[in-house]
C-alpha cells in the first residue's frame, strides 16, 4: 500500500481535553445544581462509572476488530485504480464524504435491529452527560461495510481513520446539558448539544432524529431532522435496570436470540434480524387450508424491550460517538 502523510493520532491528542471538560461539567454540576424537578438528568455516580467502563472496554475490543477491517479495506484499496491524494486541500472533501457515510451508518444503526444490537449501548444510559459519549458498544463490527465505497472511491485506509477520529472527537463535546441553544446559523448547518440532545432523547417525536455527525445538513435534507421543543428523556423506550457493563454490552443481542428461538418461520426469523427495533409479526392465523385462512400481514407494534420504534424509514460503525 502506498505511504501516507503521517496523519496525527487525533483521539489520543483529545483524552486530556475529554478528562478535563468532564472534571469541568462535574463541578459545574456542584456549585451550581439544579432546581429540584428540574428537567436536567445530570450525574449519577454508578452511571458515569457504567458509561466510563463501557468506553475503556471498546478500546480493548476495537483494538480485535480493527485487525479483519483494516485487512479488508487494504485489499478493496489495493484493487481500484482510483486515488485521492492525502494533502492539505483534499482533507476537507474526505472529511465531509466521510461525515455523509457516517450519517447513513448511523441511521442504519437505528432501523435495523442487529446493528442496533451494537448502537443501543450508547443509548442505554438516562443521563445526557459527557460521560455518555464515552459509553461505546463492544461490539463495533458492524458500521465497516458503510464506508467501502469511500474506499473503492481511492480514499485511503489512514486518511478515513483519520476522518472518522475527528468526527469522534468533534462529537464529544455534544453530550452535554449545560449548553443550550447557539447562534441560528451555527444550529443550521451543525449538530448542536440541542440537536443531539433530541437524538439522545426516548420521546416518541425525538425517536430516531438527527443522525448527523458534524454536519446537520444531512438530517435536513434527508428528512429525519428535529428540533429541540421539550425537555428531552434520555434513555430507551423501556429502560434497563442494570450497571452491569457486560449486560449492557450483550442484552439486545440476547434479547434477538430469545426471539430468534420463539420465530415461527423464516419470515419471523429474518424480520427479528433486518426489520426495525421494535417490529412485530402479525397475529397468528387460522392454519392453512383452513376456511378463512389467509397470511397475517406484518405489522410494527411497539417497542421492544429495549427497541426504539421510531418514524423514520429505512436508511443506509466503527466504535463512534453518536
Amino acid at each position: 500500500m502506498p505511504s501516507v502523510p503521517n496523519l496525527p493520532d487525533v483521539v489520543l491528542w483529545s483524552v486530556p481535553a475529554f478528562m478535563l471538560l468532564t472534571a469541568l461539567e462535574m463541578v459545574s454540576y456542584r456549585l451550581r445544581p439544579e432546581e429540584p424537578g428540574s428537567p436536567v438528568a445530570g450525574y449519577e455516580a454508578k452511571d458515569a462509572a457504567t458509561s466510563l467502563s463501557m468506553g475503556l472496554g471498546s478500546l480493548f475490543f476495537d483494538a480485535l476488530w480493527k485487525i479483519p477491517i483494516v485487512a479488508v479495506y487494504s485489499a478493496v484499496y489495493a484493487l481500484t485504480p482510483l486515488r485521492i491524494p492525502v494533502e492539505w486541500w483534499t482533507l476537507l472533501p474526505m472529511l465531509l464524504a466521510q461525515d455523509l457515510f457516517y450519517y447513513w451508518s448511523h441511521r442504519g444503526h437505528h432501523v435495523v435491529r442487529i446493528l442496533w444490537a451494537c448502537h443501543v449501548v450508547h443509548h442505554s444510559s438516562r443521563r445526557f452527560n459527557l460521560t455518555t459519549a464515552l459509553r461505546q458498544p463492544w461490539t463495533s463490527l458492524t458500521g465497516w461495510p458503510f464506508y467501502l465505497p469511500l474506499i473503492a472511491s481511492g480514499m485511503h485506509p489512514a486518511a478515513l481513520a483519520f476522518c472518522h477520529s475527528v468526527n469522534l472527537v468533534y462529537q464529544f463535546w455534544i453530550h452535554t446539558e449545560r449548553i443550550g441553544r447557539l447562534p441560528g446559523p451555527v444550529e443550521y448547518v451543525f449538530n448542536t448539544p440541542s440537536h443531539h440532545r433530541v437524538h439522545h432523547a426516548s420521546q416518541g417525536s425525538y425517536l430516531d432524529r438527527n443522525f448527523g455527525g458534524i454536519l446537520i445538513v444531512w438530517d435536513r435534507l434527508f428528512g429525519s431532522f428535529a428540533p429541540e421543543t421539550e425537555p428531552c428523556v434520555y434513555g430507551l423506550t423501556k429502560n434497563i435496570d442494570t450497571h452491569n457493563p457486560l449486560r449492557v454490552a450483550t442484552h439486545e443481542y440476547a434479547a434477538i436470540a430469545r426471539d430468534l428461538r420463539a420465530a415461527r418461520d423464516w419470515r419471523e426469523a429474518a424480520g427479528r434480524l433486518f426489520r426495525g427495533p421494535g417490529w412485530q409479526p402479525g397475529p397468528r392465523g387460522p392454519a392453512p387450508g383452513t376456511p378463512g385462512a389467509a397470511e397475517a400481514p406484518e405489522t410494527a407494534g411497539a417497542a421492544r424491550e429495549t427497541g426504539r420504534a421510531g418514524p423514520t424509514g429505512p436508511g443506509p460503525s466503527v466504535s463512534t460517538v453518536s
